[in-house]
């Protein structure tokens, strides 16, 4: 049975809404997972995606800031969210969902970006962002009994040499720095995650999911870093069809600086 997943960081899903909506009336995904929506619960477009068929809304929101979203075709059921770091930002919820005879838990996080300087002694902001990290080594794809797990979000981090335009150049912006990229690896590995994107995409290809605001010509810059993941436990591997960076929506009217991710499965 076919079944897709997008996830995207939409950076204010009332602002952005039209291209929202034309995501899902091209791509037409069975879950799709938004982070930085940027509004509180009460003011998240819900009909207009419901009219789409995106009849399972699933919230997290906060005024101004952060936030997370999960609209599916797929009834959702056991929804949770974690208050990573203890502070109270939206940046984490998930939900299972069934889909050919499996029970699938799905994970949809926004990880702290960690603002400018890799220092945390002198930018609090990037020791959040390594305590969030840290924290989510303990989430295990293989934690329920007879649930796989999806794990997909912005994580803020492009971990591998080829998930930046240039591996040298990046080692000391933060999302590319030794002390994130390690850390990230880390996560999947105590985690048993498998990396979908590259498995599918060697990881000598560069592969990206992001572009600045603030280049001219991003197209033709192309100073990309891959920020959006899509993860699963090991028995969703064998299953996975292909996955689509949906790039062109990087030139849409008023776009985010992320483009949609999307895998397909055969469940």
């Amino acid at each position: 049975m076919a079944f897709s997943i997008t996830t995207w960081n939409i950076n204010s899903v009332r602002l952005r809404l039209p291209i929202v909506e034309r995501l899902l009336s091209e791509v037409q995904p069975d879950i799709l997972c938004l982070q930085e929506i940027k509004c509180q619960n009460d003011q998240f477009p819900t009909e207009p995606l419901q009219a789409l068929g995106y009849k399972h809304i699933i919230l997290h929101g906060q005024k101004g800031y952060h936030g997370v979203a999960i609209a599916s075709k797929l009834p959702l059921t056991e929804d949770h969210r974690q208050d990573y770091c203890g502070v109270g930002d939206s940046r984490h919820i998930s939900a299972i969902f069934e889909q050919g005879g499996r029970r699938i838990r799905i994970h949809n996080f926004y990880v702290p970006a960690g603002g400018d300087e890799p220092n945390r002694e002198v930018n609090p902001k990037f020791g959040h962002k390594l305590d969030f990290i840290e924290e989510m080594k303990a989430l295990n794809a293989e934690a329920e009994p007879g649930v796989s797990a999806i794990l997909v979000g912005d994580l803020n981090i492009a971990p591998l040499e080829n998930d930046v335009w240039s591996h040298k150049q990046m080692l000391k912006i933060v999302s590319h720095t030794p002390v994130e990229t390690d850390g990230l690896l880390d996560v999947m590995q105590k985690g048993r995650w498998v990396d979908l994107m590259r498995q599918v995409v060697d990881p000598a290809d560069k592969l990206y999911t992001w572009w600045s605001y603030r280049a001219k010509d991003w197209d033709a810059a192309d100073k990309g870093r891959r920020l959006d993941h899509i993860w699963s436990s090991a028995d969703l591997g064998p299953l996975l069809q292909r996955i689509d960076i949906l790039r062109d929506a990087r030139g849409w009217d008023r776009p985010s600086d992320h483009v949609p991710v999307t895998a397909h499965f055969s469940l």
